[in-house]
């Protein structure tokens, strides 16, 4: 694996001329092939700094590099090795989705097959309907295969899965895993943080414009964040509750326990800390 991120952040800030500070002084990296999921809740600097690292905003101080290249000074060889969801669909409402797919196409030198897409994102019925007639969701696996079709090394996906219902975010996810599977990176925004878990090898946290934490997906929040709680009730009815490492060593030493339970904290346990005390 190359030693260059695919992706560079340092020390990014982005103030509007209102003095508001979206994003505040982030930095990370992610290698090659990996997949990266940034977490926070709406407002929280997560889609500026997508934008900024697609070239559609600028930042205002710090340094950033997508695939060795600045974003800010697009060309167009760089831009045919990255693929973007957006949070908004981009189509044309008046053609259809497969004439959608198939102009996409020709945009690129190696780009999959139109047939391969429609099967995998579950349009193939919906192949001649004009886009203005699909629903939201449908709209939103357009863009994802829009996304893909030109089989990019960066991917970014600022929440692609809004609209889908349960079935076909796991097609998605089926779908993303093979995509990074061909070795592309992949920056993920998402406020399932269901989807983070299955998907991402890291996250970052960030709220306010700060990074609050950054680590592989089953280290966010740090070790005392993820400690089991063990709750039960004495003989007497009173209850208790503790938080240790070792829950099986507290009921082994502990005689009478009613209503037992071991809670061990989910990502989404950890990231509502976390998000919660900022």
């Amino acid at each position: 694996m190359p030693d260059t991120p695919a992706i560079e952040v340092q020390h990014l800030t982005k103030q509007y001329p209102t003095g508001k500070v979206a994003v505040d002084d982030v930095s990370f990296s992610i290698a090659p092939g990996e997949t990266f999921a940034l977490l926070g809740p709406n407002g929280a600097g997560k889609s500026t700094t997508v934008e900024i690292l697609e070239g559609y905003r600028t930042r205002t101080t710090g340094d950033v590099r997508v695939l060795d290249h600045d974003p800010a000074r697009t060309s167009r060889s760089h831009n045919a090795r990255i693929g973007i969801v957006l949070q908004t669909s981009g189509e044309s409402p008046n053609v259809t989705v497969a004439e959608q797919l198939h102009h996409f196409a020709t945009l690129y030198p190696r780009h999959r097959s139109v047939e391969e897409l429609l099967d995998k994102i579950g349009l193939e019925s919906q192949r001649n309907t004009r886009i203005s007639r699909l629903s939201g969701g449908q709209r939103r696996r357009v863009d994802v295969a829009l996304g893909i079709i030109g089989r990019p090394a960066v991917l970014f996906l600022d929440e692609p899965t809004t609209g889908f219902d349960p079935e076909a975010r796991r097609r998605f996810w089926d779908l993303v895993n093979e995509v990074k599977a061909e070795g592309t990176t992949i920056l993920l925004t998402t406020h399932y943080l269901d989807e983070a878990a299955h998907l991402a090898d890291r996250a970052a946290v960030i709220a306010d414009g700060k990074l609050l934490d950054i680590a592989p997906i089953d280290e966010i929040g740090g070790t005392e964040a993820r400690t089991p709680r063990v709750t039960w009730r004495d003989a007497s009815g009173e209850p208790h509750e503790v938080r240790t490492t070792d829950p099986h060593g507290l009921i082994q030493r502990t005689p009478v326990m009613h209503d037992l339970e071991v809670i061990r904290p989910s990502l989404e346990d950890v990231y509502l800390g976390m998000v919660g005390h900022q």
